[in-house]
């Protein structure tokens, strides 16, 4: 008899591919906003800007991923927070431009479809859509044997939002005395897990679940403590106040991602006790010997998102920050630069 082979036998069960899809709509709905057309197709999603309240509307994309962070998450086989992250680390780019997110789609790539691992994965990421009122529109969920080892997988996701083009935020018209406003993390968030990994685990030896005084909670907890998404709390303070730049404090740490708004000849002169860091941050740094400037470089340092505001302004903005439950504080002037200075200084 010939042998028969099957998707299946390959590797690839499109039966749980098709149970999945089936069981996300009650996830998906409620992030829906009235600009997604939800009865249209089913190969793309469809949004309407003529439902939107922008006179002259532009649309402002972000993409990105969670990295390394995700190999916390197999091994403490805790999947529900890392699709906020996925969220996170889209949108708070899309909202320092002064855009406001309006869709999101989601790419989950997988070596063997794991049903309910997936289902906690886009939980995640229907919360921080939630979260970021914008609507979870649509994903891929890639099946592919061989490419990814066993409980193991990958996210990207696309984000893309609306602004006037008139009030997009630019940084153009950041002047010397603006004053550095910094809202706390929520930890790590998404960036440098790499080094987290070799400190804490390859050269320290330590257990996921070990538990330092400092931190109260099991490492796998603390590590996997979600991206903040800052999109409701900065449309707040930009309807209200004058918001002159921002800036996503990821990858670079404060360093290397201040200076993108930054005008030519001006500088950020920050204070490094004008803020609280999370202990996480000085374990880090403590156990694997990790020079200053390497900490503040590859970590936010407990400084998630950076507003440049009037001088004049700081302090109400200070307080609507703190009224709508965020922890902020005055880090920092902008000041003249001159030829050879940083464009950051941190002292």
């Amino acid at each position: 008899m010939e042998k028969k082979t099957t998707y299946k036998d390959a590797g690839v069960d499109i039966d749980a591919g098709n149970r999945l899809v089936s069981a996300l709509g009650d996830i998906v709905k409620p992030t829906l906003r009235p600009e997604v057309m939800s009865s249209i197709g089913g190969f793309g999603s469809v949004v309407s800007l003529a439902e939107t309240p922008y006179a002259n509307p532009v649309l402002v994309s972000s993409t990105d991923g969670v990295g390394t962070k995700l190999k916390i998450a197999f091994e403490a086989n805790k999947h529900d927070t890392v699709g906020i992250d996925l969220v996170a680390m889209c949108v708070n780019d899309v909202i320092v431009q002064g855009a406001e997110p309006l869709f999101f789609l989601d790419y989950f790539a997988t070596g063997s479809l794991e049903e309910g691992v997936a289902r906690q994965v886009i939980t995640g990421i229907a919360e921080g859509c939630r979260q970021a009122n914008c609507s979870l529109v649509g994903g891929e969920t890639a099946e592919m044997p061989g490419m990814y080892g066993k409980g193991e997988y990958d996210l990207a996701g696309f984000s893309v939002g609306i602004a006037d083009r008139d009030k997009l935020i630019d940084g153009s018209t950041i002047a010397r005395g603006d004053a550095v406003v910094g809202l706390a993390s929520s930890g790590i968030h998404s960036n440098g897990y790499s080094l987290v990994r070799k400190v804490l685990f390859e050269d320290a030896g330590l257990a996921i679940d070990h538990v330092f005084d400092e931190l109260g909670v099991p490492l796998w907890e603390e590590l996997l403590k979600p991206t903040k998404i800052y999109v409701r709390t900065l449309l707040n303070i930009k309807r209200d106040f004058t918001v002159k730049g921002v800036a996503h404090i990821t990858g670079g740490g404060l360093p290397e991602n201040l200076p993108r708004v930054l005008p030519q000849g001006l500088m950020a002169e920050l204070k490094r006790n004008s803020w609280e860091q999370q202990p996480i941050f000085s374990i880090i740094q403590r156990l694997g010997g990790v020079p200053e400037e390497d900490l503040l470089r590859t970590f936010n340092c407990g400084i998630g998102l950076v507003l440049i505001v009037p001088g004049e302004e700081a302090e109400e903005v200070i307080a609507r920050l703190t009224a709508l439950g965020e922890k902020a504080s005055l880090i920092g002037t902008i000041k003249p630069r001159v030829e050879g200075q940083e464009a950051v200084e941190i002292s």
